[in-house]
């Protein structure tokens, strides 16, 4: 055995003398200007006070993953009315302004001008439908005897709606997102029901008495309904070995100075819905 072990060794010596480490070069991107700027006036309230935050896009493997934008110029213009609303900078990336005025139908444009590169979006201020009601049951999910929260709501007939719902558990970081499209409900109640499946691995678990769930609901546009479907698919198929390699979604910011330099991010404009519902 004295030679086997011998040549054992020295096997095992060249394999870890043999290690190296493999540097990749990582290809960055350049900066580019990222756009949160939803303007979501919520039932209830007069909507004056809106926020618009800057920043511009990082390299995947930097320490610092927001990069605030500071010293742009910000303003929000009522199409229909002329009306002009300036977003003061707060110098932390936060744009804001308290004298917004929402109007119903109404069309709004954003204009960013940021590194002498004007930026602008367009969006209509969309309805949202009422909730008739916000319940638990666990009849609806996959598992019959875990809980689920669900949202009625009644959709006006003869047009065309597009809604986005979203709840988020004060036990979960991530919300849930569902994009609605009115094709096969207009005018009728539906209900979309929210149902959590445990899951060890990614730290979820099912619904318990005293967990509460904010949710939100709004009326969009059909461009945000397409922007968010992209958004929820590559978030669904990711980490997947057959998942298709995703890519960054462009929003509906242009660039009217240089168009190569995209910007990432969207302008809504919307009606909303928000309530909160604490598990029984």
């Amino acid at each position: 055995m004295k030679p086997f072990y011998i040549v054992y060794i020295c096997i095992l010596f060249v394999a870890v003398s043999c290690t190296d480490v493999i540097e990749v070069d990582v290809p960055e991107a350049p900066p580019r200007l990222t756009v949160e700027a939803s303007l979501d006036w919520e039932q209830g309230t007069a909507g004056n006070n809106q926020i618009i935050r800057l920043s511009t896009s990082t390299p995947f493997f930097a320490e610092q993953k927001i990069s605030p934008v500071l010293g742009a110029s910000v303003q929000v213009t009522n199409v229909d009315s002329g009306a002009e609303f300036i977003f003061e900078d707060q110098n932390n990336g936060q744009y804001t302004t308290s004298s917004f005025v929402p109007v119903i139908g109404n069309t709004y444009q954003l204009e960013i001008i940021y590194n002498g590169e004007r930026y602008t979006a367009t969006e209509t201020l969309i309805p949202v439908s009422e909730i008739v009601d916000v319940f638990q049951s666990t009849k609806d999910g996959e598992d019959e005897d875990a809980l689920e929260v669900n949202v009625t709501f009644q959709d006006p007939a003869d047009t065309i709606n597009y809604y986005f719902l979203r709840f988020q558990s004060d036990v979960d970081l991530l919300p849930e997102l569902y994009y609605i499209k009115d094709e096969f409900i207009d005018g009728n109640e539906f209900t979309i029901y929210y149902e959590k499946i445990e899951d060890e691995d990614d730290g979820i678990g099912e619904f318990q008495p005293g967990e509460m769930v904010d949710i939100a609901f709004y009326g969009i546009s059909e461009q945000y309904h397409d922007y968010l479907r992209l958004l929820v698919e590559q978030y669904e198929n990711s980490g997947t070995p057959f998942s298709p390699t995703p890519v960054p979604l462009v929003g509906n910011c242009i660039n009217t100075d240089n168009p190569e330099n995209i910007a990432y991010g969207y302008f809504r404009v919307t009606e909303a819905i928000k309530t909160t519902y604490t598990i029984q």
